[in-house]
């Protein structure tokens, strides 16, 4: 996979995306979710480049962190991104009122 194509992964794109939006450098997110303080920030970089993915379990503590549902990372689609933290954030009577609506 060329260069522009890993850095265009929803992953990396959204992970980046998130971290920002939390205001924590790479080195701080690594740490807080568990990365080793001598490689978190390069690992992170790596991760945020695509030229390494994170594991699943990887990928559940930084949603966990940064509050956003795993599912986030992985969609290509802007819009959709938005949706899932929008839907996200309801509680669960709200959830389920939205649904019943957009199903008619």
């Amino acid at each position: 996979m060329n260069d522009e194509k890993r850095a265009n992964s929803p992953l990396a794109r959204r992970l980046k995306e998130a971290r920002v939006r939390k205001k924590v450098s790479q080195k701080e997110l690594g740490i807080l979710v568990g990365i080793d303080k001598f490689s978190a920030s390069s690992r992170m970089n790596q991760y945020e480049k695509g030229r390494h993915a994170p594991d699943y379990s990887m990928v559940q503590r930084l949603a966990e962190f940064m509050d956003v549902p795993a599912c986030y990372f992985y969609t290509e689609d802007d819009q959709l991104a938005d949706m899932i933290l929008l839907f996200s954030r309801l509680d669960e009577g709200a959830r389920k009122e939205f649904i019943k609506k957009m199903l008619g």
